[in-house]
Parts: structure tokens; C-alpha cells; sequence
């Protein structure tokens, strides 16, 4: 009987955290959600989701560059984030999202010998007349 109640309460904590889960990462339509759902997209704060919702009060957002081009502060790199993190635009994530810029790389360079070499800088070359 003790089994029984156990595994009662251990599948209703299943259930809720698979919920969870599943309304963690629901996509949220930046043309029709309220003001909580967009703020609830990881790298959106409260002030950038009041600045989307003043400019949808102008009208719809047709797509990810119109959302772009009017809400200041929201770029490609910002958009993408947004997306990857379920915002969508009429349902749609954005498509070609730029991609990470990566750190350029401060591993040491090695010879065709095997052996480690340092990054030499070129002086300037001088201007002749």
C-alpha cells in the first residue's frame, strides 16, 4: 500500500515537471503575446518587451526584419538570441540568423619543424615619395 501511494506521488511530480518543461521552451508570437510572455524570453527585460509592445500597437510585425528595423535596440545578434530562445514572429523563428563571433584565437603557431613560434607583428611599412 506504501508502494502504491509512493509511486502515486512520484508520477504526479513527473507530470509536473514535464509541464514545466514543455511551457519552458513554448515559443511565444511576439504579434500576439502579452507583456509577461515576452519578458519571459531569456534576454528580454522589461524594457525592451514595453518597447516591442509600443511599436506592435502600430501594426503587426510582418517579419524578423520588420521587427529589426523598428524596436531600437533589437539587432541581428540580439534577434537571433531572442529566436533561440522561442520568440517567434508570426509563428516563424528567424531564418539565417547570424552566426557567433568567435575569439580569435591566441594558440601559439607551429612551425613545419614542430616548434612553437611567437605572432610577430609587422612594423609599418615606410611611405616612400
Amino acid at each position: 500500500m506504501l508502494k502504491n501511494i509512493m509511486f502515486r506521488q512520484w508520477m504526479i511530480v513527473v507530470v509536473v515537471v514535464f509541464i514545466f518543461v514543455a511551457t519552458a521552451f513554448a515559443e511565444v508570437d511576439v504579434n500576439k503575446a502579452s507583456q509577461a510572455d515576452i519578458d519571459s524570453i531569456s534576454g528580454i527585460g522589461p524594457v525592451t518587451a514595453g518597447k516591442i509592445l509600443e511599436e506592435r500597437k502600430k501594426g503587426e510585425f510582418k517579419n524578423w526584419d520588420d521587427l529589426i528595423d523598428r524596436v531600437k535596440g533589437v539587432g541581428d545578434v540580439n534577434a537571433a538570441k531572442m529566436s533561440a530562445a522561442g520568440l517567434t514572429v508570426g509563428g516563424k523563428a528567424m531564418e539565417n540568423a547570424p552566426a557567433k563571433k568567435s575569439a580569435k584565437s591566441k594558440a601559439p603557431t607551429v612551425s613545419p619543424s614542430g616548434q612553437e613560434t611567437k605572432e610577430v607583428k609587422s612594423a609599418p611599412e615606410a611611405k616612400t615619395k
